[in-house]
């Protein structure tokens, strides 16, 4: 567990909890990882915890900003706690390993729409689809075929 996690929470107003470190903690660990994921390893580091608090750990922590919450088409939402830059993911069509990927061109929102109808752009959010090296590789056969 980061040693800083306590005060982490505390710069952002959020109360100290054995479950909401953990849950800090599991993310930091396995990036882009599934609520399912997050309260399996929750609670093998500290025993029983309910899927509810999870999922409420889970929401106050991208709600104050301390992880970033994303759900791809065809997913469900996956965590991680690379917060505070507008990066995108790579993910694979067959395996559905996802990887960060850093912004396309420049700063925060990375793209600018063609017409902003009069929002204020602050982020972009860009996945890019296609194989893992893994999968993308050529079977080989077994020897002997």
């Amino acid at each position: 567990m980061r040693p800083e996690a306590a005060q982490l929470l505390r710069r952002h107003g959020v109360q100290v909890t054995a479950q909401r470190l953990a849950v800090l903690a599991a993310v930091a660990e396995r990036p882009h990882a599934t609520a399912e994921d997050v309260a399996e390893a929750v609670r093998a580091r500290i025993g029983a915890i309910s899927r509810q608090a999870v999922y409420d750990a889970l929401g106050l922590l991208s709600e104050k900003g301390l992880l970033r919450r994303i759900q791809p088409p065809g997913s469900p939402a996956r965590y991680e706690d690379r917060v505070g830059d507008n990066h995108h993911h790579l993910i694979c069509r067959i395996c559905g390993r996802t990887v960060d990927v850093d912004c396309a061109v420049g700063a925060a929102p990375c793209l600018t729409p063609a017409t902003s109808a009069g929002y204020v752009v602050d982020e972009a959010e860009v996945v890019y689809w296609g194989r893992c090296p893994d999968c993308a590789a050529p079977s080989t056969p077994p020897a002997g075929e």
